[in-house]
């Protein structure tokens, strides 16, 4: 408005423009001077100090909390064991005299092996890091190391990173006036940010080993669970070929991962051993908590049972062909083939359209170059199918697309993906696939129950084939035996010790 009043001046103008993208450069770089060093309470070197303030943290907290619940299956509802973790997380809290803080300890209904804090004092573990760890030392490490991360505000630090990054992206933008730099940099951000440093992660173990040691808890129990996390991963790499994505960013398996060795050179730097020569495991305790704990998919989830999917509160089931396998995820049930070719089924409700080809084709597809249209029947559902080329970087990959209408509102996709050398010799999996869909008959839902684990003494006699006979039909059977007990083939079988298996 002064620009224009003195005469729209394209010297003045040119001037006042310059002046304040510099006064923009410099208010950049004050904050990230203000924010970029700092001391830090655990470590005398300099670190990242976040400009979010602890009431900030408490109240994205609070927005997240509900998002991880609905990302994460929920809140696993068994009191027992959302009290016993609880309990555990409290205690470790109040030894580590961190009572003016508030922290709220969730157990998440997911089969994921998986542990993460928010800001604001939310610690998660799932339950299939409970069925994967061994004693209450063990728990107790995995949530020592999250209340670590909150202290040291290691996730005030990514966002306040995450924020100077974007500004400075807003400023390349400004000064080039090209919107590719921002997005560029946002990206690039983003994918820094994604896990924990080095740094962080080492922090947040001579924290928690801090925490253990207070407790009279043994921290060398964390190793072991590390350990036998890496066989874990190991076991589920071997079976799934290893082309399964990683689809949580916040997990256990980030790109600084934790590992036994680290663990204990952490434990030797801390000097804490002396203390806990004699620490406390409370491994009969810890199994005899997690007994009935609900291992794998929850029915109510929908569950996999070797190539097919039943989800008995929504009654419907398919299956895949052999040499797929089948992952249950929050919002979709994936078929991953080891080259490349995939299967996705997912759902949408539709109020305003009740033809599968018109929302194949005005809705879900829409703006595609679709080929091969036709209706179809599945098993007495009103259906549509499709073709498409789909563009990506490197060339083009095939669709099938089919939509299946369940009921009034509610419209079933099934997508499949296939490089187009490949496509032909699918079509006979893809179309049993698709006529395998259909509802799931009462007596079918009522009958399919969740595995549970089922805690059992070591008799006299009993040997590694003995107890894995004892488990379920189940593909690696002996493998799932050794993982879920922390167990190797010449680890000695004691007569009376307790052991996990698994019941349906």
């Amino acid at each position: 408005m002064l620009v224009q009043l003195i005469g729209n001046s394209s010297v003045v103008g040119n001037w006042c423009w310059v002046k304040s993208k510099w006064v923009l450069v410099c208010t950049i770089l004050a904050l990230a001077l203000a924010i970029g060093c700092a001391r830090n309470s655990v470590r005398s070197e300099a670190t990242f100090a976040p400009f979010m303030s602890p009431a900030q943290e408490s109240r994205i907290g609070a927005e997240e909390h509900p998002k991880m619940l609905a990302r994460f299956g929920g809140v696993y509802k068994d009191h027992n064991v959302s009290g016993y973790v609880a309990e555990i997380g409290g205690r470790l809290v109040h030894h580590a005299q961190l009572s003016n803080r508030r922290f709220t300890f969730t157990v998440l209904n997911t089969p994921e092996v998986n542990a993460f804090a928010l800001p604001g004092g939310y610690v998660y573990v799932t339950r299939g890091l409970l069925a994967l760890a061994n004693s209450e030392a063990e728990l107790a490490g995995v949530l020592a190391h999250e209340i670590g991360h909150v202290v040291a505000r290691h996730s005030a630090q990514r966002y306040s990173r995450a924020m100077l990054a974007r500004l400075g992206g807003a400023l390349l933008n400004t000064l080039t006036n090209n919107d590719q730099v921002d997005r560029f940099v946002r990206l690039g951000s983003d994918l820094y940010l994604s896990s924990y440093s080095r740094e962080q992660e080492h922090e947040a173990d001579l924290l928690g080993i801090g925490y253990l040691s207070r407790v009279g808890y043994d921290p060398r129990a964390q190793a072991d669970f590390l350990e036998n996390l890496s066989r874990y991963t190991a076991l589920k790499n071997r079976i799934d070929g290893n082309n399964r994505k990683k689809w949580s960013p916040l997990n256990l398996f980030s790109t600084h991962p934790r590992t036994a060795d680290r663990v204990q050179r952490t434990i030797d730097q801390a000097g804490t051993v002396h203390l806990t020569s004699n620490g406390l495991r409370r491994r009969v305790e810890f199994l005899q908590n997690i007994k009935g704990l609900i291992y794998g998919d929850n029915p109510s989830q929908g569950v996999v049972r070797g190539q097919t999917f039943f989800h008995p509160s929504l009654h419907f089931t398919f299956s895949v062909p052999p040499g797929f396998r089948l992952t249950n995820l929050s919002r979709a049930v994936v078929a991953d083939r080891p080259d490349g070719v995939r299967i996705i089924l997912d759902s949408a409700t539709v109020k305003d359209i009740d033809d599968p080809l018109s929302y194949l084709t005005k809705r879900w597809m829409s703006g595609t170059n679709l080929h091969k249209i036709e209706r179809i029947n599945i098993n007495g559902l009103d259906a549509a199918t499709a073709h498409a080329h789909i563009r990506r970087r490197d060339g083009f990959l095939d669709a099938r697309c089919v939509a299946i209408r369940f009921d009034t509102s509610t419209i079933y996709r099934l997508l499949f993906i296939s490089e187009p050398s490949k496509t032909a010799n699918l079509e006979v999996d893809f179309r049993s696939t698709t006529y395998s869909f259909r509802r799931l008959r009462a007596e079918e839902a009522a009958s399919l129950r969740p595995f549970r684990i089922r805690i059992v003494a070591i008799r006299e006699g009993d040997d590694l084939d003995s107890l894995v006979a004892r488990m379920p039909s189940k593909s690696y059977a002996k493998e799932w035996f050794l993982v879920l007990n922390g167990l190797t083939d010449t680890t000695p079988l004691q007569v009376g010790r307790l052991v996990k298996l698994l019941e349906d």
